[in-house]
């Protein structure tokens, strides 16, 4: 059953209670873009034969038009040859044309102004479809875009992943106790032969100290020569 029973029903509708009333907006936008495509294409083909019908009519009205001319002429050739009956004749035909060629042009007039009235249906038309694809795209990045989230938050809430980080926790641990195991073995059996960081850090403190010891030495050996070269130096009392 389709959304629309008729053109004017697409050119009036409001998408927006279209929308708003539909279970699934997407699937409902989907199928309005696809009646009004529909639509638009059976617009098209009727314009086409309406063209068509007032093409073929514009043709008998030229036709007529030239039998008017020629009923007018018969007429006058009658009146010159004093056969004024039959020149009463040729007029009334002229006229019965003329009044058919009249019924024609405001049919033809009518047809003109349905087909500027379909023309312009047929353009509000396109900018309903343009606009229900615009919507339609958008529906359709946020339904990504939530299906994308949805994923997402099941993953973030997801009790396994909870389960898997908390035997990595358990597992942790557990090595650290076997590291701890380990290295209880070495506490109370500590041998008289220093480690190599302890030698290390004894010739580090070696190093310092006798540097400072060389260098009060030398600040010692200082002061007791110039104690030695002031009194060498200096005027008796």
């Amino acid at each position: 059953m389709g959304i629309f029973s008729r053109l004017a029903d697409i050119v009036n509708s409001n998408l927006n209670a279209i929308l708003a009333t539909a279970e699934d907006p997407q699937k409902m936008i989907r199928l309005v873009i696809q009646e009004m495509e529909d639509t638009l294409v059976e617009v098209r083909s009727q314009a086409v034969r309406t063209i068509a019908e007032r093409k073929q009519l514009e043709r008998r009205v030229r036709t007529m038009m030239h039998e008017e001319d020629e009923w007018h002429r018969k007429a006058g050739l009658a009146i010159e040859r004093g056969r004024d009956d039959l020149a009463k004749a040729a007029l009334a035909a002229r006229h019965s044309v003329e009044q058919s060629r009249e019924a024609l042009e405001q049919q033809i007039a009518q047809i003109s102004d349905g087909l500027d009235q379909q023309n312009d249906d047929i353009s509000k038309l396109q900018a309903k479809i343009a606009d229900a694809k615009s919507r339609e795209k958008a529906l359709s990045i946020r339904a990504r875009t939530a299906q994308g989230r949805l994923k997402t938050r099941e993953k973030l809430y997801d009790t396994r992943i909870d389960d898997t980080l908390n035997r990595f926790d358990q597992v942790k641990r557990a090595l650290d106790e076997l590291e701890g195991k380990a290295e209880a073995y070495d506490l109370g059996r500590r041998t008289d032969r220093p480690s190599l960081q302890e030698e290390l850090a004894a010739l580090e403190t070696d190093a310092v100290v006798e540097s400072e010891f060389e260098t009060l030495k030398r600040r010692v050996a200082e002061k007791k020569m110039q104690a030695d070269h002031s009194s060498a130096t200096g005027s008796p009392e």
